[in-house]
């Protein structure tokens, strides 16, 4: 997967919480095209940059043993668009767990202000059901989490750095 919809982890806390940056630029194909005559970056791709910091957050949680899949977005609110030249702060917080899922509230800041709400629902496919096999190729997501500095932020809930772990 190399659509990465975070350019980097500033934070994150393991169980707890992540937070991460979003540079808005105008080179970017989706930015251009998305409204011709008014560029600015798809709200969708807001959910998906705080459903990658959510979903990593998740599958995290579970020792990455979890196919970890953004089942439904709760709610979205949209307060202002992300234009160009933004940088947008992503903050992603664990609120709930359970056998089936996880749920994950987001926020997404501009210039210090709200720009983007969210409330997300994760799934966790069991083997056989949909696909077979991992979501992504050997290596794959341990590269993706590298290029973003997950592993420069990463600590546990006491605070000790979270290392590249044996299921990534």
């Amino acid at each position: 997967m190399r659509w990465f919809w975070v350019d980097r982890f500033t934070e994150f806390v393991s169980g707890s919480h992540a937070s991460g940056v979003k540079n808005v630029a105008l080179d970017e194909e989706v930015v251009d095209g998305y409204c011709l005559g008014y560029t600015m970056l798809p709200p969708t791709l807001i959910i998906e940059g705080l459903a990658q910091l959510g979903g990593i957050l998740v599958h995290e949680k579970f020792g990455f043993t979890k196919r970890v899949v953004l089942a439904k977005v709760g709610s979205a609110k949209y307060h202002a668009p992300a234009r160009p030249g933004d940088s947008l702060k992503y903050h992603v917080k664990l609120e709930r767990t359970q056998e089936s899922g996880a749920t994950v509230t987001g926020t997404s800041h501009c210039n210090g202000e709200i720009q983007a709400e969210v409330d997300l629902m994760f799934a966790f496919l069991e083997e056989g059901h949909l696909v077979d096999g991992p979501l992504f190729n050997p290596g794959d997501l341990l590269a993706m989490m590298r290029m973003m500095n997950f592993f420069h932020v990463a600590v546990t809930a006491d605070g000790q750095p979270i290392l590249p772990h044996e299921n990534l």
